[in-house]
């Protein structure tokens, strides 16, 4: 009788990590302790990363933006972009969510376009399938890259979702591999051909399903630096069973960490040498690749962080956007921002504690000047006295710069 991976023993832990040692090996793996590679610049941080992940809010900046920034300092929104978007260095497709993905890990990908060619559909179904794609990929031929709009609209004229046959049929084509996403322009997708858009050493759906999974894998386990097999699943979106398949060919070695209570799996790389460097003092986005796990983030920080963006506004606790606040390798407190003008405006706050203050002030002050304001204001922080001694080292540092 056969032994399915899941079921099959595993293998002795190499070593035991303590609760800090986990996150530490998480915050280098992320690119958030130690001097950033400032040469390899923002796509530096996406091949590290592997992914980066897109979402339409829009607060200090889109979220795309804020990764770079949070691990780079102030870095143009004008370079972030361009340097995602030009010299076909790399394509948007579903990974932990829509994410922005280095071009060399198209290839690894084929499991998931093939997936979706089976099914036969994602969301929606079309009249005619093969006219429809036609039409699409004869337009991209002739005029591309284009839009929606350019193709001839995204809609019906209802709800957002009630998308147009050319909308369906160009994002099917995106799914499974004809068409690629290759940059946003005005948050629109620009579609073109996969044959103009990925370089020829890459266009290909060659490796089987197994191999791409190890893949993935094995760069998840990379990016995490120590993760569990539900955090391995979660930073592409594989399936649990998926992760156990691979997981003994993907080069990641079995530790302990305290205090987890579940096996866990750590980079060679990462445990041959301990953390070292300064720990960046920085605002996180909620869609940041080292909290966009909640359960992972509680685990290794201890702190419970939730999107409040979709609550309805009498529910909220922390606010719209919050923002937690990173600073010596923990998680701080969160604020909540907004922008009038020239004005940051932290319309929530809280913090843990008075050794918060001041790396919350800097943080608020390193966004606003990033964001080109410059002027931060406090609106509400759920503890008075924490609240006035945030608004005495704004100052302070208002009066320093000016």
């Amino acid at each position: 009788m056969t032994t399915s991976p899941r079921t099959r023993p595993l293998p002795p832990p190499v070593t035991t990590l303590s609760r800090d040692d986990a996150r530490r090996l998480a915050l280098r793996a992320q690119g958030l302790v130690g001097a950033p590679d400032r040469r390899a610049g923002v796509r530096g941080v996406l091949r590290h990363l592997g992914a980066v992940q897109l979402d339409t809010i829009s607060v200090l900046a889109r979220s795309h933006e804020l990764v770079p920034y949070a691990r780079l300092g102030p870095v143009g929104r004008d370079a972030v972009e361009s340097a995602y978007w030009s010299g076909a260095y790399s394509f948007e497709y579903w990974s932990h969510a829509a994410c922005i993905l280095p071009i060399e890990e198209w290839p690894h990908f084929a499991f998931r376009r093939r997936a979706y060619r089976a099914k036969g559909y994602r969301w929606h179904t079309m009249e005619d399938s093969d006219r429809s794609c036609a039409a699409v990929l004869a337009r991209l031929t002739a005029d591309g890259p284009l839009t929606t709009s350019e193709l001839g609209g995204g809609r019906k004229g209802g709800e957002w979702w009630d998308w147009s046959e050319t909308k369906i049929a160009v994002e099917w084509l995106l799914d499974t591999g004809r068409v690629v996403c290759t940059e946003r322009r005005g948050w629109k997708r620009v579609y073109d051909l996969a044959e103009r858009a990925v370089p020829d050493a890459l266009l290909h759906d060659d490796l089987d399903d197994a191999e791409c999974l190890r893949r993935l894998v094995a760069q998840a386990g990379a990016a995490l630096g120590v993760a569990t097999r539900a955090d391995l699943a979660d930073y592409h979106r594989l399936k649990g069973d998926q992760v156990d398949a691979v997981i003994e060919g993907s080069g990641l070695v079995p530790v302990e960490v305290e205090g987890w209570g579940r096996p866990a799996w750590a980079d060679p790389a990462a445990l041959a040498a301990p953390p070292r460097g300064r720990h960046r003092t920085t605002l996180l986005s909620p869609f940041d690749s080292l909290i966009w796990d909640r359960a992972r983030t509680e685990r290794i920080f201890g702190f419970t962080h939730r999107l409040e963006a979709y609550v309805p506004r009498p529910r909220r606790i922390h606010g719209y956007f919050a923002m937690p606040l990173l600073s010596g390798g923990r998680l701080l407190g969160r604020a909540d921002p907004a922008r009038e003008g020239t004005t940051l405006i932290a319309r929530q706050v809280s913090m843990q504690g008075p050794k918060a203050v001041r790396p919350m002030a800097q943080a608020l002050r390193e966004a606003a000047t990033w964001a080109g304001c410059d002027a931060v204001r406090l609106e509400r922080c759920d503890d008075a006295e924490l609240a006035a001694a945030l608004r005495a080292e704004l100052t302070h540092m208002s009066e320093e710069s000016g």
